[in-house]
């Protein structure tokens, strides 16, 4: 008679789930930053793409781990700054001018300022996967960045002045801002990681990178983002330390004079553009005349419907009531792959005038003063880390991200396929500022001890 052999003795195989709970937990976070590296498709510079779909399946994925771990995830200052959102939008979605259009625009919002930036909050489980994506932006601007100096360089980017030279990466001439936003961001954290106290070798190849970024930064003629990154840049010197922002301030002078006044790059054109960020009162070009009827016209919408607003997606419809003659009927774009498009003027390119004019004051409060709060705490804890606390770097970064968010939201609005990166960028800011983790020491550190003045430990 033969027997069974015993259960010990079956070869034992690891399933599926069981090596999908080996990946790390922010790998999602990662995958959606690397999927900007693609190029659009036909007809991908509107609407939902990859990186959104993938975004998605991070929400998921971060439910699922909740399930399985059965913890309770958010604390509650964390709950209600991430929820606060969610009761003006509810408000605006019923005021759209269809179901369609509120539904539309409550799962964008949604997506972009609640579900990511919690699942971000949620699957970055230390300093290390903080310092992981803070890394993979600075790998996507390096990437979108190389691409679009190549651009410059060879007369194959979007069209400016007539001549196709705008450095916009694969993001394409329908969405001009996307790469000027993706090098921001990866220059910010390369800044803060930079400034951190951290090894010499990561703030040397970070420093290194910072500088390298100015480039495609200055090729992409956007004025929003030059302002919001010198913004956020000195913001982070002062913050890192005034004696290390006069050191730091020196250099980049000197290489941003080497650069444009030495090697000529691009200097004609470059001065032209900044010279007009000061000539929008005196002669303002049709793109700046523009976004100052779009924002009078918005104005205009809030003081019909100041406590509510005119609905989710409203502004269009609002638009043409609101606004004077001299508005255009859009902007043209050309170049890099695509022919001319007319592209009409659906936003007033201000994110604070369009909740404003979409969903009141209620919408406004309840999103920006989320986002005051974000920012109120995370300067408190990276106070709290500059006197000797671990992860300096991680501060000067989460704070640099949301000030550079929350001054460029004076220039522009969520729209393209970067759209996404906003939400990543206010999750690891939610991280630094709301997770009980972020600044305690990891296991196993010694603190040192200092002993008191006067006195020497026996040898």
């Amino acid at each position: 008679m033969t027997h069974a052999p015993h259960a010990e003795s079956l070869p034992v195989r690891p399933p599926a789930l069981a090596r999908l709970r080996e990946l790390p937990p922010v790998l999602p976070v990662l995958l959606v930053i690397a999927l900007l590296a693609l190029p659009l498709g036909p007809g991908g510079e509107g609407g939902a793409g990859p990186a959104d779909a993938v975004s998605a399946l991070a929400v998921l994925s971060c439910a699922l781990r909740l399930v399985r771990e059965r913890r309770r995830p958010l604390s509650r200052t964390a709950v209600v700054l991430l929820g606060l959102p969610v009761i003006g939008l509810a408000v605006a979605a019923t005021g759209a001018s269809s179901p369609g259009a509120g539904l539309g625009g409550l799962g964008r919002y949604l997506q972009i300022f609640v579900l990511v930036p919690a699942a971000v909050l949620l699957l970055v489980r230390g300093r290390a996967d903080f310092r992981l994506v803070a890394w993979a932006f600075v790998g996507l601007a390096l990437w979108q960045g190389a691409i679009g100096v190549h651009q410059f360089l060879t007369g194959t980017g979007a069209s400016y002045q007539g001549e196709e030279i705008r450095a916009v990466g694969t993001f394409g001439a329908q969405d001009v801002m996307g790469m000027a936003t993706v090098v921001s961001f990866g220059l910010v954290c390369a800044v803060g990681l930079a400034l951190g106290r951290s090894s010499v070798r990561q703030g040397t190849v970070a420093a290194c990178c910072a500088l390298a970024l100015l480039v495609p930064l200055a090729l992409s003629f956007s004025r929003g983002a030059w302002i919001a990154t010198v913004v956020t840049i000195v913001v982070q010197l002062l913050l890192a330390g005034l004696r290390r922002a006069l050191k730091v301030g020196a250099v980049v002078a000197a290489l941003g004079v080497i650069l444009v006044g030495g090697f000529g790059v691009g200097s004609a054109m470059l001065q032209e553009r900044v010279d007009s960020i000061t000539q929008v009162t005196d002669a303002p070009d049709q793109s700046v005349t523009d976004r100052y009827t779009m924002w009078a016209a918005a104005v205009g919408m809030w003081r019909e419907h100041p406590l509510t607003g005119v609905g989710l997606k409203g502004f269009p419809e609002h638009r043409d009531a609101h606004a004077s003659l001299a508005l255009s009927a859009g902007s043209d774009t050309e170049g890099a792959g695509t022919g001319f498009v007319r592209q009409p003027l659906l936003s007033p390119h201000n994110m604070y005038l369009l909740i404003l004019a979409e969903q009141g004051l209620i919408g406004l409060l309840a999103l920006a003063g989320g986002w005051l709060a974000l920012l109120v705490c995370g300067l408190r804890r990276l106070l709290r880390v500059r006197r000797g606390g671990p992860g300096l770097d991680c501060a000067l970064v989460a704070c640099g991200l949301l000030v550079w968010q929350l001054t460029d939201f004076a220039y522009a609005d969520i729209g393209g396929p970067s759209t996404v990166l906003t939400a990543v960028c206010l999750g690891l800011v939610a991280w630094w500022s709301l997770a009980a983790h972020a600044t305690e020491a990891p296991s196993g550190a010694v603190t040192p001890v200092r002993e008191p003045a006067g006195k020497a430990t026996a040898r």
